[in-house]
């Protein structure tokens, strides 16, 4: 057998578990603190409070315009400099969720303003508070139109994970460079990376559709 396709055999295994140990649970992991922080900081931007609504404008502009690369480097890096010392896994969460954050803020708040004002007047008009008309009314009607895009930044969310390569974490581009150091087989190696990324990419994708196709006939026309 030709040594560069054993290679390729052998490497798939270690890839492939990094991929299910490390890529994918990281990105879950992150998507769903990223989304906490995005329901947050989109309700604080709709906020009438201008306090609050600044702080959150002030966030989501950091976050939206500065590199992701920058932020995991400005926390594995930066910290220890003020005696915060991190871990991989973490600063590798931290990063990734806040950037999911600020993202995902914009995309929950656009929502929550497509659903119309009239709901809130529904609302009103059985006695609710303005509390309870979001959560019970208008959160629902806003999830069906963020499915979409929310979506499609966690697939983005899968692919960025290789960054975390760069401070430590050991997931599926890790291993990757990890056993290119020892073959020299770059090309070889970090194209079957990017196959494996792109198979994740397909399924993610695949279950998007289904999941807005079964959202579509909830959706206002």
């Amino acid at each position: 057998m030709d040594p560069k396709w054993q290679l390729f055999l052998d490497s798939l295994g270690p890839l492939a578990l990094g991929a299910i140990t490390a890529t994918i649970p990281l990105a879950l992991i992150s998507m769903a603190l990223g989304l906490v922080i995005a329901l947050l900081m989109a309700l604080m931007r709709i906020s009438k409070n201008r306090v609050v609504s600044s702080i959150a404008r002030i966030y989501i502009s950091i976050i939206r315009g500065t590199p992701l690369l920058v932020q995991l480097f400005v926390i594995f890096y930066g910290m220890p400099s003020v005696g915060l010392v991190i871990d991989p896994w973490p600063s590798a969460i931290i990063a990734f969720s806040l950037n999911i954050g600020g993202y995902a803020a914009e995309i929950i708040r656009a929502a929550i303003l497509s659903v119309p004002q009239g709901q809130w007047e529904a609302g009103y008009t059985l006695g609710m508070s303005r509390t309870r008309t979001l959560y019970r009314l208008i959160l629902p009607q806003a999830t069906r139109v963020a499915v979409p895009p929310l979506s499609n930044s966690f697939i983005s969310l899968v692919k960025d994970t290789s960054l975390a390569s760069t401070i430590l974490v050991t997931e599926m581009f890790r291993k990757a460079q990890e056993i290119t150091a020892s073959t020299y087989e770059f090309l070889l190696l970090y194209c079957e990376a990017a196959a494996i990324y792109w198979v994740i990419c397909l399924v993610l994708s695949a279950l998007q559709n289904s999941v807005e196709g079964r959202l579509e006939k909830y959706v206002a026309k």
